[in-house]
């Protein structure tokens, strides 16, 4: 089964917004919204602001559109999809994938039966469908959208060979540590700004009686985004840039060291619910639950994962702002990193009827009516801030949207697929290894190198 929130991998390192973050997460206190209203108000489906994007009369169009949501995402999804049908008389179904989506996609292509479009997680796997000619590039009107509300580098990551194939329309900001605000209370501990300062904040909770952390270890992907926002913070941008593309070794002393930090609490079996054992067992809804549940004493105080845990909160009483807090990921090096995620639609079946989809999903229409519902962001600069249901999240909005095209793709989805994206293989496997095993440094910088030489050579 996939986790809900499986999506978010892509990371993207905004670094200047994270100090416009910082103080923008500062103003936590906010209601969780009961916003739900479906869709953008007007009957005809035209957004207010007269900032609607046109969109061709399609009756008789069926198409599909694949993608790893599940859960309350894919439920809110629907509904983007319904306003499309109601503005152009197609009918879209939703098919659900399985990670990886490139494995899934080839069996479905193989078969004859490719989804129209579907969305893809990983800029590696964008570039994996241009090669393999599964994916058609976007017509003038997606385009000419993306151009209206995109900064250029978002616009630049959904381009392969300089030709745009993808239109992203799911974002996430990674950079984030949620709290359970009774323990902190009760543990007198403070929202830390450094590394050493989270230090501080853990062994205060563990001396209050309650766990600190919550690692999703049954899942390689959240380890993936520890492991990148430490790297980013303490190793600094070009270096990042350069493991990424794998022009520097995992056995560079600069994963020594970002293995070594993050030893700092992983090798502690009694900062994590269930120690090291427990960790790998843990998947990530999880270990989001059960830090907001069992009052002032959970299994956890504390899990790091992106702004998407609202949606896992959701699924217990804890309310957002108040009970469940957040801070940002804390600054390993001289400032904090700024991690961020995001899902491209892709077209893999040429026609009228799918060109016309991602250009509503390209659009502030279709984004504004999920941002409304909860539990997403999207990277498009023209979604009203007032349209996100609470403060928390209009401020986590604002912060993506201010680094404008200062951001850096995460390492696990530039590698490829085999290397940053597959359950139980590379990158996932080695670093579920490590948390098994924090003392070995030398021993996972060597497994992630020969992982690392062999996916990478391998020509993606």
């Amino acid at each position: 089964m996939m986790h809900s929130s499986s999506t978010i991998r892509t990371s993207r390192a905004v670094t200047t917004c994270a100090a416009l973050l910082a103080g923008a997460l500062a103003l936590t206190a906010c209601s969780s919204g009961d916003n739900d209203k479906k869709g953008d108000g007007g009957s005809d489906g035209a957004t207010p602001s007269g900032s609607a994007v046109t969109l061709p009369k399609l009756d008789g169009a069926n198409l599909e559109i694949a993608a790893v949501w599940t859960g309350q995402e894919q439920k809110n999804f629907k509904q983007v999809l319904a306003e499309f049908e109601k503005r152009t008389g197609a009918k879209v179904t939703f098919v659900p994938a399985q990670d990886p989506i490139i494995n899934f996609l080839g069996s479905k292509i193989a078969g004859g039966q490719p989804p129209d479009v579907a969305l893809l997680p990983q800029p590696g796997a964008i570039k994996q469908a241009v090669q393999k000619g599964w994916a058609k590039p976007l017509g003038p009107d997606a385009v000419k959208e993306l151009q209206k509300n995109y900064s250029q580098g978002w616009q630049d990551i959904g381009k392969v060979d300089g030709k745009q194939y993808g239109a992203y329309y799911k974002a996430a900001n990674k950079s984030l540590i949620w709290y359970n605000a009774k323990v902190f209370e009760n543990a007198g501990a403070k929202e830390p700004k450094t590394w050493k300062d989270l230090l501080t904040t853990t062994r205060a909770v563990y001396d209050s009686g309650v766990t600190p952390f919550s690692v999703a270890g049954a899942d390689g992907w959240p380890l993936t985004d520890w492991f990148e926002n430490v790297y980013l913070s303490q190793a600094g941008p070009q270096k990042y840039d350069q493991l990424a593309q794998h022009k520097i070794k995992w056995t560079d002393p600069s994963v020594k060291q970002a293995l070594t930090t993050l030893a700092q609490i992983w090798a502690k079996k009694d900062y994590l619910a269930g120690g090291q054992n427990g960790a790998l067992q843990t998947e990530f809804p999880q270990s989001v639950t059960q830090t907001f549940t069992g009052g002032d004493q959970p299994k956890s105080a504390m899990v790091y994962e992106g702004d998407f845990v609202q949606v896992n909160i959701g699924e217990t009483k804890a309310k957002v702002g108040t009970d469940a807090k957040v801070f940002p990921f804390p600054a390993v090096g001289s400032s904090a990193p700024v991690v961020s995620g995001g899902d491209a639609a892709v077209i893999l079946k040429d026609s009228k009827a799918a060109q016309a989809l991602v250009t509503f999903l390209a659009s502030p229409d279709a984004a504004t009516i999920q941002a409304k519902l909860g539990g997403y962001l999207s990277p498009n600069k023209n979604v009203p801030v007032s349209a996100y249901p609470n403060p928390v999240q209009q401020k986590i909005a604002k912060a993506l949207i201010a680094s404008g095209d200062d951001f850096r793709f995460d390492m696990s989805d530039q590698a490829p697929q085999a290397f940053g994206g597959t359950p139980g293989k590379g990158e996932w496997k080695d670093l579920q290894d490590f948390l098994k095993n924090p003392t070995d440094v030398a021993g996972a910088q060597a497994k992630l190198e020969k992982d690392a030489s062999a996916a990478y050579g391998s020509g993606s």
